[in-house]
């Protein structure tokens, strides 16, 4: 499960971070990343902040469900190699429903590498 102060919450941040940050897209999802202003943070300082879009093209709710469920894993995997001051939005692609979660790890890490966002602490999918 992802940790509260690794969640953004609010409509405000989702649409910060999608349509003022950086993007990398791959098969099954598009990744979105922006670096919060050191002096806005003040509140969150615990690290990277995480929200997911899975929209009804992605399926019915319980695949939705379990895409948004492997997503939040996939993040919390990888919360303590992102640099504290991101905030990233994941929105899963309608074949997210299909990927494994094995792909679906790839295309993150893939992403926020690309990003330059992403720095492995020597272990991989």
């Amino acid at each position: 499960m992802l940790p509260e102060p690794h969640r953004l919450r609010r409509r405000a941040d989702f649409s910060e971070t999608v349509r003022h940050g950086r993007r990398q897209g791959r098969r099954d999802l598009v990744v979105h990343a922006i670096e919060r202003d050191r002096s806005e943070f003040v509140v969150n300082n615990d690290g990277p902040r995480f929200g997911l879009v899975v929209s009804k093209a992605v399926g019915p709710a319980v695949i939705r469900h379990r895409v948004a469920r492997r997503l939040r894993h996939i993040c919390a995997g990888i919360v303590n190699d992102l640099p504290s001051d991101a905030d990233i939005v994941l929105r899963a692609l309608p074949g997210a429903a299909t990927a494994t979660s094995r792909d679906l790890d790839r295309q993150v890490r893939s992403g926020l590498t690309k990003l330059g966002l992403f720095h492995a602490s020597g272990h991989s999918a």
